[in-house]
């Protein structure tokens, strides 16, 4: 079996889905057996059109139906296809198999909350992920602690929108993100805590106060804000300003004073005006991001934004190139700022030269530093000596 697993976040993203499946039409003569699917946010978007434009495909899965993937085979072998892009109400999570005892890597993901209920009118996610969901706290504290055991010492937890977690707890208490980092806190062995992507609105005051308070928790924070002008803003549904995005901003440094920012920028909105750009220029400006990610606007089939009036493609890619040189130019001097600076990092695996480790600082900068590979998996103090452009270099205290 072939699998794909896709996103549907950029349209590019999309069309790369019917290219790779192009590339299969050989395979497919030549093994008239192997089976191909599609599964992820294309597959829950486009359902049947998947297999109209690619009649290759044997199955076609939505992300919420992967426990089902066995079924599904048996089924596109019984009647040469199966399609799945419901919305179950059965947890998916209480399909997965036992973890491996096997040593992991030091670092790992781990899902705590899926969809969102924001419905921004560029995003197809809650068309694709649904509305938000939150695994009980119990499960994702169990899964957390199996991971250690077997050598994790960093957890990033995830979600679409992860500082909308509400999950249930033991005694039917609920948990928000701050309530569950807290208890992850409580895990010996458990060094680090981080948690991507999130949502300005949902950035409550207690996960605020736990940057500032919980040694485990890194200070490092992914908070888009998409544009900075209010009227493209609104046009987004984005549910806040600038200027609250700014304070918000603020008030997150005030409690945690070294924090690294990153964010998204999307450019060439539909009716984004050359003030409307500017605005966003300003924005991060104030700001100031150590990192961030960004993109033109490309129309997404079913969101609202889709049935504006689009802007030229040269406009779009005019501005993505101004906003990416500033963008560039802080992350630079975010960069040049660290040396000399003592930072810890986790060592993650061998660099690209002999006697040399990678890892990450608390900050998220890659680091390069002579050591043994005895040092995999420790957390040590490190003086940053050199920078680039994408890492840092620097030496063992």
């Amino acid at each position: 079996m072939i699998l794909l697993n896709t996103c549907h976040i950029r349209e590019k993203a999309a069309e790369k889905v019917y290219s790779e499946l192009g590339r299969f039409k050989t395979l497919k003569q030549e093994k008239p057996d192997l089976k191909v699917a599609v599964a992820g946010c294309v597959a829950q978007a486009e359902g049947e059109e998947i297999m109209r434009r690619q009649p290759l495909v044997d199955m076609v899965v939505g992300p919420q139906s992967y426990h089902r993937l066995a079924a599904l085979e048996k089924k596109a072998h019984e009647t040469g296809r199966a399609i799945d892009i419901e919305f179950p109400q059965d947890d998916k999570f209480n399909h997965l198999a036992e973890r491996s005892k096997a040593k992991r890597a030091p670092s790992a993901f781990l899902t705590v909350q899926e969809g969102c209920d924001k419905f921004c009118a560029f995003c197809v996610v809650p068309y694709t992920r649904g509305a938000e969901v939150s695994r009980p706290a119990s499960r994702i504290l169990e899964e957390a602690r199996s991971l250690v055991e077997r050598g994790v010492r960093e957890i990033t937890l995830l979600g679409q929108n992860v500082n909308a977690y509400h999950g249930e707890g033991a005694g039917g208490k609920e948990y928000s993100l701050a309530g569950l980092i807290w208890e992850l806190d409580k895990i010996d062995g458990l060094e680090r805590i981080r948690f991507t992507t999130s949502h300005p609105n949902d950035m409550r005051d207690d996960l605020i106060e736990a940057h500032s308070s919980c040694a485990k928790l890194m200070p490092y924070l992914h908070l888009p804000v998409q544009s900075g002008s209010d009227r493209i803003l609104k046009r987004m549904n984005r549910s806040h300003t600038a200027q609250s995005y700014i304070e918000l901003i603020a008030k997150i440094r005030r409690a945690r004073p070294d924090i690294l920012l990153s964010g998204d920028f999307i450019v060439g909105f539909p009716e984004e005006t050359d003030e409307d750009f500017e605005a966003t220029l300003d924005l991060i400006r104030t700001v100031n991001y150590g990192q961030a990610y960004s993109f033109k606007y490309s129309t997404r089939p079913g969101t609202p934004a889709a049935e504006r009036d689009q802007l030229p493609e040269p406009v779009k890619t005019e501005r993505l190139h101004r906003l990416q040189e500033l963008l560039s130019t802080q992350q630079r001097t975010v960069q040049d700022s660290m040396v000399g600076r003592d930072v810890s990092v986790l060592f993650e695996k061998p660099g690209r030269f002999d006697g040399q480790l990678v890892g990450k600082s608390q900050y998220l900068h890659a680091v390069h530093v002579a050591a043994s590979t005895e040092s995999i998996g420790q957390v040590m103090a490190v003086r940053i000596t050199q920078s680039s452009s994408n890492s840092l270099s620097g030496e063992l205290i």
